[in-house]
């Protein structure tokens, strides 16, 4: 059976703000020292088990070109743009719609297109186990990661030993969770039952598609529309209707908790969401003093302290658990433990009318 794998790269990284702006969001940034951008890699890394020609990426109107830009040799007939956002699962409903029209049935890989993988060769593994068993039946696949601290700004995993599938180190999910608090995350950690819910899938579009006509009916009749208009001049206005009529629904919380069928497997692949500027010092060097320093930057005294320069140089002195960034706009200072309010600043600039620094 056919593999193709849909990259979703609509997201606006708030997180990474002042360089994710809302026209150049994190996924189309180059975060490591080998100049790729996250999209970029997050492609190359399937290329073992998808054809360039089966890869869809979908994102919003405002960055098809940039797709473009970064991915040359995609079709640009599989550069899928979304009217308006409407979360996940009509997100992945669209993907799926427009593959039926090319395959009757496929293995569909659904992935996020801001996450890095440090041991390439061990995720195309799970891949591939994933790939089976997505295809053994009709069955919802999720790669779980193996937690190693108690993180709160990830959903979670619940599973159980399945003894049909004990010797492959595959897992029937009990139930997905959101994301807890400190002392929730703590319990879940020591259970050693809980893993982080990492947002990649893996199913055949026949399965997901029937899903979708049990628990998203509505949807599911637009999305039947869409894939009927595929290739015809109507297309884009079909899809604006159907895409505007669409309930704004996670795949998680309209599909995959009212679902039976549903697998984990744990991966150790080295996986990291590149959630915050925190991420950097997890996919980076630090030096001897923990630091983690991009551009012209000098320190004195200073531990533990992320800082991203442009042009000018930055001088720290007598820092300690820092994040700094630079762009020719926008200075950032923040302390590592209010890192996840970096999203406030976002909303105070709406609020000031400076949306020409969001």
């Amino acid at each position: 059976m056919k593999t193709t794998a849909v990259i979703m790269a609509g997201g606006k990284g708030e997180r990474f703000w002042p360089k994710s702006r809302s026209s150049f969001p994190k996924q189309f940034l180059s975060l490591t020292t080998d100049g790729k951008t996250m999209l970029q890699h997050t492609v190359e890394r399937l290329l073992p088990v998808v054809d360039l020609g089966d890869v869809y990426i979908v994102t919003n109107q405002d960055y098809v070109e940039i797709v473009k830009e970064q991915m040359p040799e995609l079709p640009p007939e599989n550069i899928l743009a979304e009217p308006m956002s409407r979360n996940t699962a009509p997100c992945i409903g669209l993907a799926a719609a427009v593959i039926q029209s090319k395959y009757e049935d496929a293995v569909m890989l659904v992935l996020p297109s801001d996450h890095l993988i440090k041991y390439t060769e061990m995720y195309v593994d799970t891949l591939r186990q994933a790939i089976d068993l997505a295809q053994e039946g009709e069955n919802l696949v999720t790669l779980g990661i193996t937690p190693t601290y108690p993180e709160t700004g990830y959903g979670y995993i619940n599973f159980v030993r399945d003894e049909a599938n004990k010797q492959r180190g595959i897992y029937k999910v009990n139930r997905f969770v959101e994301k807890p608090d400190i002392d929730t995350a703590k319990e879940y950690l020591s259970s050693g039952q809980y893993l982080w819910n990492s947002g990649m899938f893996i199913w055949k579009l026949s399965t997901i598609l029937e899903k979708f006509r049990q628990f998203m009916p509505d949807t599911y009749a637009g999305l039947v529309r869409i894939r009927d208009a595929v290739g015809q001049k109507n297309f884009d206005l079909v899809l604006k209707t159907c895409f505007a009529g669409f309930q704004s629904e996670s795949i998680d919380y309209g599909i995959l908790e009212k679902a039976e069928n549903i697998y984990t497997i744990p991966g150790t692949f080295g996986w990291d969401d590149v959630g915050s500027w925190l991420s950097l010092e997890r996919i980076n060097r630090t030096n001897e003093f923990g630091n983690m320093v991009q551009g012209d930057v000098v320190t004195i005294k200073t531990k533990n302290t992320t800082i991203v320069g442009g042009s000018k140089l930055i001088a720290a002195v007598g820092l300690e658990d820092m994040v700094i960034v630079d762009t020719e706009d926008a200075l950032l200072v923040c302390a590592k433990d209010a890192a996840q309010d970096i999203k406030k600043v976002i909303e105070n600039l709406k609020i000031c009318n400076r949306n020409e620094l969001i």
